[in-house]
């Protein structure tokens, strides 16, 4: 039997996960303040930039771009890194 070939992602689906890697990233107080100083955002209007498609889109690139954050990330929502780039490709990221 041929192994199976995983489904494509839906960009509802897509953009579930980039609002789970901002809130992985939430959860890391380094790393959230990179991410911020990196996107020119402050705390206070991290919740208004995170309703915009495009800022879901660059949360999913800061991931993509840092190997490390990318495999905990992964492993944190048991997602391989391969389909995480496929997440990117389809929000833009």
């Amino acid at each position: 039997m041929p192994p199976k070939t995983p489904r494509s992602i839906a960009r509802d689906e897509a953009e579930t996960v980039a609002v789970q890697a901002l809130a992985f990233l939430a959860g890391r107080p380094d790393d959230i303040g990179r991410f911020l100083a990196v996107a020119g955002l402050g705390p206070d209007n991290l919740r208004r930039a995170a309703a915009d498609p495009a800022f879901l889109s660059g949360v999913v690139a800061y991931l993509l771009g840092d190997e490390k954050l990318l495999l905990a990330f992964a492993a944190d929502i048991e997602m391989t890194p391969q389909r995480l780039a496929e997440v990117g490709r389809l929000l833009g990221a």
